[in-house]
C-alpha cells in the first residue's frame, strides 16, 4: 500500500496518508505510537522515527479516514502488515489525523547529520519554541544573542517563509529536557541553524 507524509517541511515528515481504493486517506491517532512511526519511516526510506504525532499536528486531512487502532510491532517491513480495525472502520474525525516525523533519507546525508529543528507549542508548525534534535533527543535553545537573523535561518530551514519576529523569555512556554544550544549568532544567510556559530553543544 503506498504511503505519503504531507504538510511537513520535507517528504520525511507530515500527516500520514495511505492510498487505498483509488484515493488517499488518513489514519486515526488512537493508540498511535513510535512503533507505528518506525514502520512508516522504514517503508518510505526516511531513516529513524523521531516521533509519532497525534491530534492533527500537521493539519487535518480531508476525505476518508482509512485506518484506526493501528498496531505495529515496529519490525514490519510494510505498514500494511500492521493490524488495524479494518478499512474505513473508525470512531474518529480529521482532528485525530496521525503524523510522523522521521530523521530523513539516509542516502541524502553526509556522515555529519545536521541536527533537525522544530517549532513547538505555537498555533501552527511555523511558530513556537525552537527545539533542535541532537544525539538522539530534542532540546531547547537559550535566548542569549537570539535575533531576527537566527529566526530567519530557522524559518528558511522549515520552509516557513520570512521570519516575522524572534522571541525570547519562553514566550511559547518552557521546554523540558536539555538546553542544547546557546549563544547562537547567525548572519541570516545560512541554510540551517547548525551552520551558525554557537557555543559547544550542550554548553550554556
Amino acid at each position: 500500500v503506498p504511503l505519503r507524509l504531507v504538510n511537513g517541511s520535507n517528504r520525511c515528515e507530515g500527516r500520514l496518508e495511505v492510498y487505498h481504493g483509488g484515493h488517499w486517506g488518513t489514519v486515526c491517532d488512537d493508540v498511535w505510537d513510535i512503533d507505528d512511526a518506525r514502520v512508516v519511516c522504514r517503508q518510505l526510506n526516511c531513516g529513524q522515527a523521531l516521533s509519532a504525532q497525534i491530534g492533527a499536528h500537521f493539519g487535518p486531512g480531508s476525505g476518508k479516514i482509512f485506518m484506526d487502532d493501528v498496531h505495529c510491532k515496529g519490525n514490519e517491513s510494510s505498514f500494511v502488515q500492521c493490524s488495524h480495525r479494518g478499512w474505513e472502520i473508525h470512531n474518529c474525525d480529521h482532528r485525530e489525523d496521525a503524523g510522523v516525523i522521521c530523521s530523513g533519507d539516509p542516502r541524502l546525508k553526509g556522515s555529519e547529520t545536521p541536527p533537525l529543528v522544530r517549532l513547538t507549542d505555537g498555533t501552527n508548525r511555523c511558530e513556537g519554541r525552537v527545539e533542535v534534535f541532537h544525539e538522539g533527543s530534542w532540546g531547547t535553545v537559550c535566548d542569549d544573542y537570539w535575533s531576527i537573523d537566527n529566526a530567519q535561518v530557522v524559518c528558511k530551514e522549515l520552509r516557513c517563509g520570512p521570519a516575522q519576529s524572534a522571541r525570547g523569555g519562553a514566550l511559547f512556554g518552557k521546554g523540558s529536557g536539555r538546553i542544547t544550544l546557546d549563544d547562537v549568532q547567525c548572519r541570516g544567510n545560512e541554510s540551517s541553524l547548525s551552520q551558525c556559530p554557537h557555543a559547544p553543544w550542550g554548553t550554556h
